[in-house]
């Protein structure tokens, strides 16, 4: 029987979207599926979840089991094909909250601070100490499955693994399937959405680029795009960032604005505070939605424990199509994160970058994607620097490997001097290791 396990099942929410698309797919139905997580609360309630969709859109075919901590972590991953990985060391609190409070005390403010910048760095640190674990089991028990990771910062996790482990690594995120939506959206035209007949998108993970669109006639529909960019962003709206993007860079990225404000030295600025409002960037934006969130599924957990009806429709995430293809050797087009291959000619061979794969039985094949525009390369080489970085000091286990990544972010390096990044990065280090999520 295929056996999919799950890494993180405690986050319901995704669990739920991932897994019920599953339960969805007619050639993954029987299946086992394993659920791993090291808070019972949480994942008995996953369990319950997975159970009644299990029960209502798929006749109790598949075969649901739970794994309660690293004691059972091996019985989780054995024999599994597919590995989805969806967690969060240290979850909102604490470490959420100490990636935000303690930078706050050196003046350095945040949007997001999952996928770089300070946050980014030590999130990264303290993921790839637990992901060497699962990488150990992997290779022991499953040494041919495929790791399906979902965990940010993305390309910092899933470069790490395609380097310096024996486990076959996919980094999938969401933003590449509704990328060219988002921007069409924002333009006030989503009725021209249906007009696209070509699209390329290209780079690093949250800051992959659409180097092509085109009509279904072949036409380039960037000009037009630019043009409209130029008088859009005349008007406060919540994605200006990215609309700036284009009329400064020549084209549109695929993560959301709110990331990307922090992603460059531009738009947070101690020297011009007017930019935060100007392009309505939402500082302390990540803590916000934890709160909510936790708050939101607070209720959703009562009510679904409570007889509520619980529905699901297939979504657009990566994941279960992936499985799919591989299953059924039906190829598949997915937008994933994976070693530079030779794949982008002007990014660096280390670099993790996002690009166009085929996926059917015999695996994943990513595309030769050329050369990018060169101030595209040159941006995402900005983050790059950072996420190597990142990866040699989680490697090394050495501390001026952090410190010298946080001077290379250059949000991080743009703000601060040298010897206060330094104090920072000893602070934050510190304050992990007492809240028992140590980062080597």
């Amino acid at each position: 029987m295929l056996k999919i396990t799950f890494m993180g099942a405690g986050s319901t929410v995704f669990a739920k979207n991932v897994l019920g698309d599953t339960l969805l797919t007619e050639a993954l139905r029987e299946c086992e599926i394993a659920l791993y997580d090291i808070d019972a609360v949480r994942l008995e309630d996953s369990a319950r979840v997975i159970n009644a969709l299990n029960h209502k859109y798929n006749e109790d075919r598949a075969v649901i089991r739970t794994y309660l901590g690293p004691e059972q972590r091996k019985d989780a991953l054995r024999g599994a094909r597919f590995v989805v990985d969806a967690i969060q060391v240290g979850l909102y609190d604490p470490c959420t909250i100490i990636d935000f409070e303690i930078p706050k005390k050196y003046g350095l403010r945040q949007t997001i601070g999952d996928t770089l910048g300070i946050g980014g760095i030590f999130r990264g640190l303290r993921t790839i100490h637990v992901l060497k674990d699962f990488a150990r089991d992997m290779e022991e028990v499953c040494p041919d499955a495929w790791f399906l990771n979902y965990t940010n910062p993305m390309a910092i996790l899933s470069g790490y693994m395609q380097r310096y482990t024996g486990v076959r690594t996919i980094g999938l995120c969401h933003s590449v399937q509704v990328c060219t939506d988002s921007l069409f959206h924002t333009l006030g035209i989503p009725e021209r959405r249906a007009e696209v007949g070509h699209e390329l998108i290209a780079g690093i993970n949250h800051m992959a680029w659409l180097i092509e669109l085109k009509d279904k006639n072949g036409k380039d529909m960037y000009p037009e795009i630019r043009a409209l960019a130029k008088e859009c962003n005349k008007k406060k709206h919540g994605n200006m960032v990215r609309i700036d993007y284009i009329d400064k860079l020549g084209y549109y990225c695929t993560e959301s604005s709110e990331h990307n404000a922090e992603y460059n030295c531009f738009y947070i600025k101690p020297n011009y505070p007017q930019l935060i409002d100007d392009f309505c960037i939402p500082i302390d934006e990540y803590p916000r939605r934890c709160v909510n969130q936790i708050a939101g599924w607070k209720k959703q957990r009562e009510d679904l424990l409570n007889g509520g009806d619980i529905r699901h429709t297939r979504s657009r995430e990566y994941a279960s199509h992936i499985m799919e293809a591989m299953v059924t050797d039906t190829p598949y087009k997915i937008g994933g994160n994976v070693l530079n291959t030779g794949l982008i000619d002007n990014l660096v061979p280390d670099a993790c970058v996002e690009v166009p794969c085929l996926v059917d039985g015999a695996g994943i094949h990513p595309t030769h994607v050329g050369r990018l525009p060169v101030q595209l390369a040159a941006m995402n080489m900005t983050n790059i620097n950072c996420q190597l970085l990142t990866i040699e000091a989680a490697v090394t286990g050495k501390k001026e490997h952090i410190y010298q990544a946080a001077m290379m972010d250059p949000h991080t390096g743009a703000q601060l001097s040298i010897d206060d990044i330094v104090k920072m990065c000893d602070e934050l280090y510190d304050a992990h290791e007492a809240a028992g999520y140590p980062v080597f």
